[in-house]
């Protein structure tokens, strides 16, 4: 058994600590609310949900996804966890407000604590020092340190304020995504790089003996796992109880996503040695040895109920894409079922409101889900579909009071990471047939094996699936920055007031 990529779905920008015998995993969640997820494990392999930071970040319009303003490609980004004197530590930049936030909570768990800290540190990393003193480093091609209050509400007066590392060489990336660790009374940087001269992502490290002196080193790690040029890089180094160090970086997949890779290293001569390749296999210790995980993704029936402050905290793998509107979502009002209401017109998915999201995993996937389209109005869209610029979907529809069932997908022929499809144009129509009665059995499935990233979709007649529309091409794009996530949406182009209701979702990873 294979166990890198030790998570085959999206999962960048990876910050990692061990607080006893349980380790932490933070990473970028973007435009997806509750947001700035926490993973949690006991060997650095098998992960689970620990909890999400925050439920909403800003109450902005972009974030709520109103008229035409939206987050997509920005919000959270990378960031740094920490656990210092019996408290944790979340700090990152959100790329739409230009502010960086701190979050603080005595329990993994909450209640989460959020200020702001005055300046804006791209991919920062905290250092709290042995002295008492706290630092923030940050930065693109030039890496700066910035020494903080003690309160960390902004740089102190008079602190520290330098710039660390600059690079110099010919590069597609500059240094970013800083890390920084003192071990053993040294100051350790890592960041990731691309040089021209490599062409693809590689780890790198900077070590000094005091904040103030010089920092020197280089490459560390430069390994593609045999996967189109692809480099494995960016994130946390960690070391387990018993001494021995890892470090967890991500490595582009396509669109699924950026994936997390765990890979051993050792300090020699106070520098960090990483073994030379990326293992396929590797096994760490637990520290709780037959702890059951929960899953990532996973099914749900959407039974649930009301807590003591009359709110619904639906399963840990589901993520809303943007901030939802609380009015117009329930699984309450009809108990096993999603329902999603219509209250604004849009041009397409993107400006959707309350699409239910969970990620997608390699190397494939699928979901079911029932869809009630009862309650639809003429011009409205309902279904499942593969949440991406790129998107496609299938979806019930009505036109002059007869129900449809439609493929649609936005197609793109540039296939590099560029571009921006995020526009009020509409998804192209690749299939439509009527259907009698309004509940269907819809299906979609996801293949990422070597970068096909092709997604087919189905619907259930009897016993038989077949197949609707065409096979569509996702492509990832810096428009939207992050993997593609299955979804159920509604969205209305000409009235409002319409329903969809979903229910007996099953989520399917396959081998």
């Amino acid at each position: 058994m294979k166990n890198n990529p030790i998570i085959w779905s999206d999962y960048p920008d990876i910050d990692v600590i061990r607080v006893e015998d349980t380790y932490y995993m933070v990473s970028t969640t973007m435009h997806f609310m509750p947001g700035c997820v926490i993973l949690r494990s006991y060997d650095l392999i098998h992960w689970e949900v620990a909890t999400h930071v925050y439920e909403v970040l800003e109450d902005t319009p972009a974030q709520k996804l109103q008229g035409a303003e939206h987050i997509y490609g920005k919000g959270m980004w990378a960031a740094s966890l920490r656990y210092h004197n019996e408290k944790f530590y979340v700090c990152f930049v959100s790329n739409d407000t230009h502010k960086t936030y701190l979050f603080t909570a005595s329990d993994i768990n909450g209640p989460w604590k959020k200020q702001i800290i005055e300046g804006f540190y791209h991919d920062n990393s905290l250092l709290f020092d042995d002295d008492g003193r706290i630092y923030i480093i940050y930065g693109n091609t030039e890496i700066y340190i910035t020494e903080l209050n003690s309160d960390l509400t902004g740089p102190r007066l008079g602190g520290l304020n330098r710039i660390i590392v600059k690079d110099t060489q010919p590069h597609h990336l500059g240094y970013e995504g800083s890390h920084i660790y003192k071990i053993n009374g040294k100051y350790y940087v890592f960041f990731i790089h691309m040089l021209k001269s490599k062409g693809r992502r590689t780890e790198a490290c900077f070590v000094a003996d005091s904040l103030e002196g010089e920092f020197t080193g280089g490459e560390v790690f430069d390994d593609d796992m045999g996967y189109y040029n692809s480099g494995v890089a960016q994130g946390g180094i960690v070391n387990t109880p018993d001494g021995k160090w890892y470090s967890i970086l991500f490595q582009d997949h396509g669109a699924v996503g950026r994936i997390p890779v765990i890979i051993p290293l050792h300090l020699e001569n106070d520098f960090p040695v990483f073994d030379k390749k990326a293992p396929e296999y590797i096994e760490v210790t637990s520290t709780r040895p037959g702890y059951e995980y929960k899953m990532l993704v996973g099914d749900d029936d959407f039974i649930y109920e009301l807590d003591q402050k009359g709110k619904v905290h639906l399963k840990d793998f589901w993520q809303w894409n943007h901030i939802p509107t609380g009015a117009l979502w329930s699984v309450t009002e009809k108990p096993g079922t999603y329902r999603i209401h219509s209250a604004k017109t849009c041009p397409n998915l993107l400006y959707a409101v309350n699409t239910l999201t969970q990620r997608t995993m390699g190397p494939d996937c699928e979901a079911v889900v029932i869809l009630d389209g009862s309650e639809l109005k003429d011009g409205d869209y309902a279904g499942l579909c593969f949440l991406i610029s790129s998107y496609g979907f299938i979806a019930l529809t009505k036109e002059d009071g007869q129900s449809y069932l439609v493929m649609c997908a936005r197609v793109v022929d540039d296939k590099s990471i560029f571009g921006n499809l995020i526009d009020n144009q509409p998804a192209v129509e690749y299939a439509r047939i009527p259907v009698k009665g309004d509940k269907v059995t819809l299906k979609a499935y996801g293949n990422f094996v070597d970068n096909i990233d092709e997604c087919k979709f189905y619907y259930k007649d009897g016993d038989e699936w077949n197949k609707l529309g065409i096979t569509h091409s996702m492509v990832y794009k810096l428009d939207m920055f992050v993997g593609c996530r299955f979804g159920l949406f509604m969205y209305s182009t000409k009235e409002i007031g319409g329903v969809a209701g979903f229910s007996r979702f099953r989520y399917n990873t396959l081998k």
